[in-house]
């Protein structure tokens, strides 16, 4: 792809597109959606993953793009995996479900106590945006 393909699939001058090849400018908020939308790839990997993302439902890491959920769309949401967003919805509708699956899922190598797994677990998950009322 020429730098002027890209520019016309992003919206911007082909002057544009040689300005952030050459690390001297970063394209704005909406250019980087276009751009992860043309490559398929989400905004946090075309920024060299600065961030640590985990799904704000589960609490899984979120370390390839392959994990990451989509919107009907199809643009890539990076707040949550596939495995709880999926086609514009959430798979767990309550905590006490997912806390379900978690307990079902998750080794417990120590043979921790169900409770007590299940109040780690829902501290954990209640940080996390999903779950705040």
């Amino acid at each position: 792809m020429t730098q002027q393909d890209l520019a016309e699939r992003v919206l911007v001058t082909r002057q544009a597109v040689s300005r952030w090849e050459n690390g001297e400018t970063q394209p704005n908020t909406d250019t980087l959606k276009l751009l992860s939308r043309t490559f398929d790839v989400s905004i946090n990997t075309l920024l060299g993953s600065p961030q640590k993302l985990v799904c704000q439902c589960c609490g899984m890491p979120l370390d390839d793009d392959a994990t990451l959920s989509r919107e009907p769309d199809g643009e890539i949401n990076e707040d949550y995996c596939r495995w709880c967003y999926a086609d514009g919805k959430f798979v767990y509708d309550t905590k006490d479900k997912l806390l379900d699956f978690l307990l079902a899922h998750v080794p417990n190598p120590d043979n921790t106590p169900e409770e007590t797994r299940r109040q780690g677990w829902g501290m954990y998950l209640s940080a996390l945006k999903h779950w705040q009322a």
